[in-house]
C-alpha cells in the first residue's frame, strides 16, 4: 500500500505543525495531506468526498479532545459510511487510559493508540503497519 493521502484531525496548531514537519522529513512531502479542527468539519467534508467518488485518506491521524465534535462522535458517525477503501485510523492523545483503549478498539477501523506528541519513530511505525495492512 502506498501512502497518498493522510488526514490529520486535530484542534491543536502546534500538534498540526510538528506532524507536518514530521511527515516532510521522513519523505512524505508527495503525500496529500488534509487537516480538520474539529470531528464535524471533518466528517462533513469527508463525506462529500466519499459522494464524490473519491478516495479516502488512507491514513487518519485522530485526535480525541476537541470542540464542536470530537474523536470519539466522529468516530461514531465515520463508521456508518461506505467505504471504498477503508481509511486505517490511529488514535493521536496526549492522554487516554484503559477505558479509552478498549473502547477504540470496538471501532473495525482504529488500529492504534498513539501518545503525543508524534515523534519520528512513531509516524515510520504507522507508515510500516499501514503498508503491511495489504
Amino acid at each position: 500500500m502506498k501512502v497518498e493521502t493522510i488526514c490529520i484531525i486535530d484542534d491543536d496548531p502546534i500538534c498540526v505543525y510538528g506532524t507536518k514537519i514530521l511527515l516532510n522529513h521522513n519523505n512524505f512531502v508527495s503525500a496529500n495531506i488534509l487537516v480538520y479542527e474539529n470531528g464535524e468539519e471533518a466528517l462533513i467534508n469527508l463525506t462529500s468526498q466519499l459522494t464524490k467518488g473519491l478516495q479516502m485518506p488512507d491514513i487518519i491521524l485522530l485526535d480525541l479532545n476537541m470542540p464542536i465534535m470530537n474523536g470519539w462522535e466522529f468516530l461514531d458517525k465515520f463508521q456508518k459510511l461506505i467505504f471504498l477503501n477503508k481509511p486505517i485510523v490511529y488514535i493521536v492523545s496526549s492522554h487516554f487510559d484503559s477505558r479509552e483503549i478498549e473502547k477504540g478498539r470496538s471501532y473495525e477501523l482504529v488500529r492504534d493508540f498513539i501518545s503525543k506528541p508524534l515523534i519520528a519513530k512513531n509516524l515510520k511505525d504507522i507508515i510500516s503497519m499501514s503498508k503491511m495492512a495489504v
